[in-house]
Order: C-alpha cells, then structure tokens, then sequence
C-alpha cells in the first residue's frame, strides 16, 4: 500500500475546519533518539533501589519498556494473590511496580536536555512549521520538547499556544503559574498525562516557568524529585489505571474532556495506537472526528505498522450506524518535525 506523504494529507484534509494533533513519544525520539528511545531511557536508569530481580522481569518479557513492564508487575501481583501468593512476594511485586513508575520519571528528567538551547534554531524553525498546521494539540509526552518549541518566539512575540496556565491571583509574585478550570476556556495545548514541569499540589496545578525564576526548568524539576516532589506524571500500566487517574485530577480529565469533544480531522504522529493508552483510543471510536491521518514510520508491513492498521479499523468498524471515521495513512518520515 502507497502511504501518502505528510504534505499530501495535509492537502487531502483540507476540506475540514478543524485540524487536531496527537503526539506520542516517536516525536520525541525523532527529535533525541540517543535519550527518549525506549531503550536508552532503560540504559540510563539506576535501579539499585529497586529488589534486585526487577531488571528480570525486563529480560522475561524481552522488553526495555518501562510501562510494558509495571503492567506486567501489577497483573502478577493480581493473579498471584487469587493463586495465594505469599505477602512477601507481593508487597515487592507492588513495590517494583511504584518504584518503575517513580524510576521512568527520575530517568526522564536526569537524561533530559538541559535547557532550550541545546535545540537547534532549525530544529525550532521546522517543529513550530509542523505545529503551525493544526488548531490543537494533545500529547502522550511527559518531557519538555513540545513546552519548548512552543514558547521559542521571536523577542516580543507571544507565543500562538495556549497551555491554560496563568499567573496565581492569590500569589501573583510566586515562582510557578496555576491552572485553574475556569480560565483554561482558550486552551489549545494538553499534556494529556501530565509532564515534567507540572506539579500536583493538592489545592492547585502547578507549572515550573523559567520566567519567574531565572532557573532552568530542568534544575528545577531535578531539585523537585530531590526533595520527592513528584511531577503530575501518568505511566501507570494499563489503560484503565491511567483512567482512573485521569478521573481524579481536574486538569487531566480537562484535557481527556477536551479531546473526547474535538471534531474534523485528527492527525496522529508518533503513536502506535498501544492498548495501554485505550482509554484515549475509546474516545475517537465514540466522539465526533471525522477522519484520521495515522503517520507510519518504515515499512507498512511491518508487525508493528499491522498492529496500528488493525486498530485504526477496529475504530472505524466501531462507528458504524454513527458519525462515519474514516482514516489514511501517511508517511511519518516525510513530516520533517524536526527538519531532518
């Protein structure tokens, strides 16, 4: 099958009035494939405070995917406690499991670039080109590449995003910004499971800002998880934990409310249509898009490239006798997201 190219389906899409944008961590990688690739994040972890049989459960299910693998931890724990397994062994397998969790986002932030400029101004030029094509985006990512592009204006120019967070009107003079429900109306930028620079603190979403503090982000979030200040950060295993905390955050079950509502056309870049993100994936079977642009990367009949294909038709088959989804396929490659 001939894959359009990315410009093509941008021309194809054309007769809608709304074009949406769905991240997911291959636009990360394609910008650093030396850090956010699955396998260099498992590289650069240091798992000395986790059982020493962790690093096992990686190589029992040849994997190097740290959400793959808390999955697998949390349903062995559920089925050897049917089975009567003892509590030792399941008080470590929960362990494991928090402690992955806690890992994946120490290892983020440790390997992660250390400030806007170690992107080059082509790199910035051609992302904010790509991002320029769509009214929305929503992102899987939790790292700080998106936030960065975003905000790389010219001097004097705002930037044309909005990410709903804004100065505290009870503390105008703190070092971070709030997000409040009621002022995130001109919202057109969610991190869908949370990221980096945001922070739950029980009253009020945070966001670290190097405006504010002269600090580079990244130090900040560095000295946050140094003093076990956790960002708002969704790698749970299995679609229906990450729900569940969705649910019981208000800026995420906004932005999960925001994107079950989007209409048009919903272009899909580096997203491999995986089960553990099915409670997003539910929500274009059952919401309002009218046709999906779905980028591959590498050969179209590649297991991995058949294993989208087939969920992409499980949601259109799904949308029979309602609102038709129709979907098309582009060459991911062709994008130049980060003009290489």
């Amino acid at each position: 099958m001939a894959l359009l190219s990315f410009q093509e389906a941008l021309f194809d899409s054309a007769g809608f009035t709304r074009r949406h944008l769905l991240l997911g961590n291959g636009f990360s990688i394609a910008c650093r494939p030396d850090i956010f690739a699955y396998g260099k994040l498992y590289e650069e972890a240091d798992f000395s405070k986790l059982s020493p049989t962790v690093k096992k459960a990686f190589e029992a299910l040849s994997t190097q995917d740290f959400e793959r693998v808390i999955k697998a931890l949390r349903d062995a724990k559920a089925i050897l406690a049917a089975y009567g397994g003892t509590p030792a062994l399941l008080k470590t397998l929960e362990d494991d499991a928090n402690g992955l969790r806690e890992l994946l986002v120490q290892t983020i932030a440790s390997s992660h670039p250390a400030w806007p400029g170690e992107l080059t101004e082509l790199e910035y030029t051609s992302c904010r080109k790509f991002l320029a094509n769509f009214d929305s985006t929503y992102t899987f990512n939790y790292d700080l590449l998106l936030y960065w592009v975003q905000m790389h204006t010219p001097e004097g120019v705002e930037p044309d995003s909005d990410d709903g967070f804004r100065k505290s009107e009870e503390n105008f003079d703190a070092e971070y910004v709030v997000w409040e429900p009621g002022q995130s109306h001109e919202q057109n930028m969610h991190f869908l499971h949370g990221a980096l620079h945001v922070f739950d603190a029980e009253t009020e979403i945070q966001k670290y800002t190097w405006s504010n503090t002269g600090v580079r982000l990244i130090d900040q979030i560095r000295n946050a998880l140094n003093k076990d200040y956790y960002p708002l950060f969704v790698s749970e295993g299995t679609s229906a934990e990450k729900y569940a905390r969705i649910r019981h955050n208000d800026y995420l079950a906004k932005a999960y409310r925001s994107f079950s509502e989007i209409r048009g056309a919903l272009f899909v870049y580096g997203h491999s249509l995986a089960a553990n993100d099915e409670h997003y994936l539910k929500r274009i079977e059952k919401g309002k898009i009218e046709h999906l642009y779905i980028g591959l990367y590498g050969d179209f009949n590649s297991p991995d490239n058949k294993n989208i294909v087939r969920r992409a038709e499980k949601m259109t088959n799904a949308r029979r006798g309602k609102i038709p989804l129709s979907v098309t396929y582009f060459d991911s490659s062709t994008a130049k997201v980060w003009g290489k």
